[in-house]
């Protein structure tokens, strides 16, 4: 779909109907946007394919990052209700990003951003992009191309990351191996909670046997710790790893 160029333009005055704590709360346009620096990413839909897979979970993954640069919030808006997009956050663990229903399309349709999708059972949906807004004022927009299908080219986590701040520092990924009840993988999560590093944690079980350690690492102990694609080892593997630093 074609899009005129809305930078310079504020953003739409509408109310959304979210619900906080199983009662309906509306948050308007002001609520969100005034006196704030906020990363809106619209997509056709929760839970599906590439809004779940890609585009969600780097917003979550770089929310830090933004923050780091100036910004308030990270937003995921969709033609979804708010049922629908908290039972999504919770699926996806998305605890970084603020989930944004526009039910009945308003937002969207005003931002010229509705489309159809009749063809494929949604109906009226929003087309995939992301802005920069500044105290309700659009400062950068990346729309996806007039393509048929479902493009995702411009409007993911890294592009707006690198057009706020091309030098901003991305956190890299880790992922620690544990077991309930070891001191030594206790040492190893403190360690990477004080340097500030997010982390997902694998624990040892039916789906996770120390065969698998062995193959993966060589070692058939734990915790053994994972940073930016790298194997780092053990706890005391990891204290080294940050005093080299």
């Amino acid at each position: 779909m074609k899009v005129e160029n809305k930078v310079g333009q504020r953003v739409p005055e509408v109310t959304f109907q979210t619900r906080e704590n199983d009662n309906w709360v509306k948050r308007t346009t002001a609520d969100i946007f005034k006196g704030k620096k906020v990363v809106v990413f619209s997509l056709p839909g929760a839970y599906t394919p590439t809004c779940s897979s890609a585009q969600l979970p780097r917003y979550n993954e770089l929310a830090a990052a933004f923050r780091q640069n100036g910004v308030s919030e990270v937003i995921c808006l969709s033609v979804n209700d708010a049922f629908v997009m908290n039972a999504w956050k919770s699926a996806q663990n998305a605890a970084n990003v603020t989930f944004l229903p526009d039910g009945n399309g308003e937002f969207t349709e005003k931002m010229g951003m509705l489309c159809d999708k009749t063809a494929i059972g949604f109906g009226k949906r929003s087309w995939r992009y992301s802005m920069l807004v500044n105290d309700g004022v659009i400062e950068k927009i990346f729309v996806e191309p007039d393509k048929d299908g479902d493009p995702f080219e411009v409007s993911d986590a890294d592009t707006m990351l690198e057009a706020i701040n091309p030098k901003a520092a991305k956190p890299e990924f880790v992922s620690i191996i544990t077991r309930d009840g070891c001191p030594h993988c206790a040492r190893a999560k403190k360690l990477l909670d004080a340097k500030g590093f997010q982390y997902e944690e694998l624990k040892l079980g039916p789906a996770l046997t120390s065969r698998s350690i062995r193959a993966m690492t060589g070692r058939s102990t734990v915790p053994q710790v994972f940073i930016g694609g790298k194997h780092i080892g053990g706890a005391d593997d990891l204290e080294k790893h940050f005093a080299n630093k």
